[in-house]
């Protein structure tokens, strides 16, 4: 088969990706303890194996795994979970994919591995089963909240005090205890409406509470102008922001633009409006700390 340049190099680039994902694909299931998730994958490394068989027909190039690129992606899996891990690689697999396609028409063996691709995702939304995204909507819960109150509270908190270690300190007491009262209405609610997962339900908000409260009060035990801390503070939350939805964006399939720019508005614009508040009741009620 005759191909101009281009798609030779493309054709090579998905070929060291399939390589790739054959042994990271193995590893992971050398990771997991489900048996049914284990034997999907085991599946999976074969598919993307005669993936790179049948390209490498076509290139007569003998490709080797990355080594660091699998141990990254493994890291990620490890920390993330292995619905992120796999849904981010078979997302980067479909956009090369729906690429060739609309270069060359003539790679017509290339729509085998299309249909094979998408049985891969179908697979992933039936197989995976991950404690951890059970409770996405308890994280959300509990990361909105703070995010949402604890940088309006700082904000008003930094005008009205403009001590750092004071502002610190009080917003990490507001911060802790408030994540206890979310934890327990969360709880309450859980059980409000039957369900039998509660407990881990209270956990998992209370615990998302608690860690963005830290993050965000870190900066005014770090830096000595409290409007520094204040910026360094929306800079973090935005941070957060932005993490945690390109997270839910890929293991969930989620719309990451909205979603992302609709929290940050959120939180920017009451952290605008505490500050706006701390400094006319400072100047009306004339209270100097």
């Amino acid at each position: 088969m005759s191909l101009n340049p281009a798609t030779m190099k493309r054709l090579l680039a998905e070929q060291q990706d399939e390589c790739n994902a054959h042994v990271l694909y193995n590893k992971m299931a050398d990771i997991i303890k489900d048996e049914n998730n284990t034997k999907t994958l085991r599946l999976m490394a074969s598919d993307e194996l005669k993936h790179y068989r049948r390209l490498k027909t076509v290139t007569q190039k003998e490709m080797k795994p990355q080594k660091f690129k699998i141990w990254l992606h493994i890291c990620f899996v490890r920390i993330f979970g292995i619905t992120f891990g796999i849904k981010l690689l078979e997302q980067g697999e479909s956009q090369a994919i729906d690429n060739y396609g609309a270069e060359d028409k003539s790679l017509a063996f290339m729509d085998e591995i299309v249909k094979d691709e998408e049985r891969h995702e179908k697979e992933l939304i039936d197989m995976l089963d991950e404690e951890r995204l059970k409770y996405v909507g308890s994280v959300v819960l509990g990361l909105n909240d703070a995010l949402v109150e604890l940088t309006g509270a700082l904000a008003g908190y930094t005008i009205a005090f403009q001590d750092t270690g004071l502002i610190g300190l009080t917003g990490l007491i507001t911060g802790i205890s408030a994540s206890f009262s979310m934890a327990a209405s969360e709880y309450l609610s859980t059980r409000q409406e039957g369900g039998d997962d509660a407990l881990k339900s209270s956990i998992y908000t209370g615990m998302a509470y608690i860690f963005t409260v830290i993050f965000l009060v870190a900066p005014f035990f770090i830096f000595a102008n409290p409007f520094v801390c204040l910026g360094v503070t929306i800079a973090v939350a935005v941070l957060i922001i932005f993490a945690f939805n390109f997270y839910i964006s890929v293991a969930k399939d989620y719309v990451f633009r909205r979603r992302f720019f609709e929290m940050a508005a959120i939180s920017i614009g009451v952290a605008g409006l505490s500050f706006l508040i701390g400094i006319l009741v400072k100047k009306f009620m004339g209270i100097e700390i």
